[in-house]
């Protein structure tokens, strides 16, 4: 039998890998009928769901090897950058899904949000005033009206697949659903701004930069505290805090 690898596992959820098969185990199976439905609707290719159960998601490997990690190195020429672009904008432009996901927070909402998280990261001294406060200055052009697209919500690298130049697929879904094109952008690229450029080349150019910046810094100051109290390390080198810092 092959050997069981903890994928990520905290008090939320857990995935584990099991040979070419995913189990994912979430305490809110909604979660998983979000990712479920989700995975039906894109219009780019997602993990075959093999069985379901009420907090089990049983999902199949996607082909390939992802692009890399935050913290660590990115993988890929700019042909598979550039080519997961182009997938990144086909979804964007699919029709949109009954949901509001992740990247579909209300600026209002949002605002308040982030506003509160500032105030507790300089009060409880997770981070210096100066470095909290460069960067709410900079995450203010995300805070802006947007169109809603159809939106995977945690595009982060680790999530997205390649073979090659070839792009094969996405995984992860639970936070998908309608927001804010860019969010997906930012997410993709944060930490590897220098792929930005690449990865544009295939979603095309007609893309604010300053709101793309905005949101490097808003999604950091969001979760510092979060990944702090479920067992990550957003202080290790090329984490959200050197993207904070970036920003300086």
């Amino acid at each position: 039998m092959d050997e069981v690898e903890i994928v990520v596992a905290h008090s939320e959820r857990a995935t584990l890998r099991l040979g070419e098969m995913f189990l994912k185990v979430d305490a809110d199976p909604a979660r998983l009928d979000a990712e479920v439905e989700a995975m039906s609707l894109a219009p780019v290719p997602t993990p075959r769901v093999l069985w379901r159960k009420p907090s089990v998601l049983a999902i199949a490997a996607v082909p390939g090897a992802t692009l890399g990690r935050l913290g660590g190195p990115a993988t890929g020429a700019p042909a598979a950058w550039a080519a997961a672009g182009a997938a990144v904008r086909t979804l964007h432009d699919a029709p949109l899904p009954p949901r509001t996901g992740q990247a579909g927070r209300s600026t209002a909402a949002l605002t308040a949000e982030l506003d509160a998280e500032c105030a507790s990261l300089v009060t409880d001294g997770l981070l210096p005033a100066g470095l909290v406060a460069r960067n709410r200055e900079v995450a203010e052009a995300a805070l802006r009206p947007w169109s809603p697209a159809f939106t995977h919500g945690d595009l982060q690298i680790a999530h997205v697949f390649v073979d090659g130049d070839e792009f094969t697929g996405v995984i992860d879904w639970s936070e998908a659903g309608r927001g804010d094109a860019l969010y997906d952008l930012a997410t993709f690229t944060l930490g590897h701004e220098e792929h930005l450029d690449d990865v544009l080349a295939g979603y095309g150019t007609d893309v604010d930069l300053e709101v793309i910046r905005a949101w490097w810094s808003l999604r950091s100051l969001l979760v510092v505290r979060w990944l702090t109290e479920h067992g990550f390390d957003p202080f290790a080198p090329g984490c959200e805090v050197d993207v904070l810092r970036s920003r300086m």
